[in-house]
């Protein structure tokens, strides 16, 4: 081999060095891409094929709740104006194979009673009878017709075993509820609607609590900052019809001794769980003046409800914060259905989608 076919080798060696160098990682980066959008092609050719159901309950990551946000995305609140309730007459009857599980509840009670315990109180409720949806003609603002009927709580607590047996094998959910309609179910077994409310603090603290174990629906669990069912008794004056805004600050009077005064209040969403078949008015509550400190000086000096609330914690209101302590692994599968929507939401009213979504997304990849 001559001089000039040394160089020309060398040179040759140099030269595919370089290309190597320059080039192959970038090709194989290509080529990475390249096979990638190709299967996720393919995967969404497959999906195409595929359906779903339009209603999907809240999740977050592993957070699974049965709560359906029926109305409301937390944007914009929901005026009271809009919202029509309609008391019906003839209270809930419940099937007569279903007539026996009250009457146990009733015994249960009595029983109590005769050994010097407290028994169980069968509060005047409402049951849903329909919740219907439309639009104001001008601006599209939800309009909410919502029919109750009078009800009570054996009533409530007899159709709440919606897994028990009846005499014909059957149950009350197999029976009764068809899970791709989600908002069609009988009046009878949905004798619950409450107000829940997240109530944040002036110094950007959010009220969370903890439900207590002498509850008898689910004790222990943590829950929104504020929880009350309406009342016949209590809510109703006459034959008038209740008002949700009026049964929320009866709720954070008598849970946590706040007057009207010291809070705004904004109606957020309807929201429902769909396992328990449980309405409710999703509220936001933000107090002008009384910071955390403020508030717990206040409970201390007596609540009307706080037998309710074991234990309350103030958690700093911010998306990422929030959205952290939702997923604590002591948390998790700890909340009461209905909650941890109603925090997304409050979340989403203060600091708008956008930078929620964002929060929540980096957190969940971070798991």
């Amino acid at each position: 081999m001559d001089g000039i076919d040394v160089a020309n080798g060398v040179a040759g060696a140099v030269i595919g060095m370089v290309f190597a160098v320059l080039f192959q990682q970038p090709l194989q980066d290509a080529w990475y891409r390249l096979r990638r959008r190709s299967a996720g092609a393919i995967r969404a050719l497959a999906r195409g094929n595929e359906s779903g159901p339009a209603w999907r309950a809240f999740s977050l990551g592993p957070l699974h709740t049965s709560a359906l946000i029926v109305e409301g995305d937390g944007t914009s609140p929901i005026p009271s104006e809009t919202i029509h309730i309609h008391v019906l007459d003839g209270e809930v009857e419940l099937p007569p194979d279903m007539v026996p599980w009250r009457a146990e509840i009733a015994e249960q009670s009595e029983s109590l009673r005769a050994e010097g315990r407290a028994p169980l109180w069968n509060g005047p409720r409402y049951a849903v009878e329909s919740f219907d949806l439309s639009r104001t003609a001008l601006d599209e603002t939800p309009e909410v017709h919502l029919r109750l009927r009078p009800t009570d709580y054996y009533t409530f607590l007899a159709a709440q075993q919606l897994d028990r047996r009846l005499p014909d094998g059957t149950t009350p959910r197999s029976r009764y509820l068809d899970p791709d309609r989600p908002l069609e179910a009988p009046d009878f077994l949905q004798c619950s609607f409450a107000v829940n409310i997240a109530v944040v603090t002036a110094d950007d603290m959010l009220v969370v609590s903890r439900r207590s174990d002498r509850v008898r629906m689910a004790p222990g669990v943590w829950n929104s900052s504020v929880n009350e069912g309406l009342s016949r008794h209590i809510d109703s004056s006459g034959r008038n019809a209740p008002d949700l805004h009026s049964v929320a600050r009866r709720g954070m009077r008598e849970e946590l001794s706040l007057e009207p005064h010291e809070y705004t209040l904004d109606l957020l969403a309807f929201v429902l769980d769909v396992d328990k078949r449980h309405w409710s008015a999703h509220f936001h509550a933000r107090l002008t003046q009384l910071r955390s400190a403020d508030l717990q000086a206040r409970m201390s000096r007596g609540v009307a409800d706080r037998w309710e609330h074991q234990t309350i914690d103030y958690v700093p209101f911010n998306p990422a914060t929030v959205i952290k302590y939702l997923m604590r692994d002591d948390r998790v599968h700890r909340w009461a259905p209905l909650a941890p929507a109603l925090f997304h939401l409050s979340l989403v009213h203060a600091y708008g989608r956008t930078p929620v979504e964002r929060a929540e997304a980096q957190i969940i990849r971070r798991l």
